[in-house]
């Protein structure tokens, strides 16, 4: 049994939750354990992954948020550089699933964040433990 930190990006409060509860289903039917922490927002999640790694209270990491694009550059800003982050983090073989949806709308949102539709959050979780896996194959 493995531990599992979800780091959430709180904005959308309605579609975290469906993107936890997928997350947190898989992560229970596999037989892990899971606690969740809320930063401000997706920038912010590689940096609290990259802490609570350093902890070594961890053995893998799901980051669930929702960035929809708006009016201004700022959606790619946030998409591009917490995805560049995640992909560093696992670069250093650090086991993540990446569950921030980038969206042009919140229909989109929805579709990908209901566990009965794409069920990203769980996709993420599985994602996570599946390169943990890797990881511990190759330690």
């Amino acid at each position: 049994m493995a531990k599992f930190l979800i780091v959430e990006a709180r904005f959308y409060e309605h579609l975290n939750d469906m993107l936890i509860e997928g997350a947190s289903a898989a992560l229970d039917e596999a037989g892990h354990k899971y606690e969740v922490l809320t930063v401000p927002g997706a920038l912010e999640i590689p940096g609290a992954i990259a802490m609570a790694a350093e902890s070594g209270r961890y053995d893998g990491f799901i980051a669930i948020g929702v960035v929809i694009r708006g009016e201004t550059y700022h959606f790619e800003v946030v998409s591009n550089e917490s995805a560049r982050g995640l992909m560093a983090l696992s670069m250093d073989s650090i086991p993540i699933g990446n569950g921030i949806l980038t969206v042009e709308n919140e229909a989109q949102a929805l579709a990908r964040a209901r566990m009965t539709e794409k069920d990203k959050g769980g996709e993420a979780a599985k994602a996570a433990i599946a390169m943990l896996d890797i990881r511990q194959r190759f330690a």
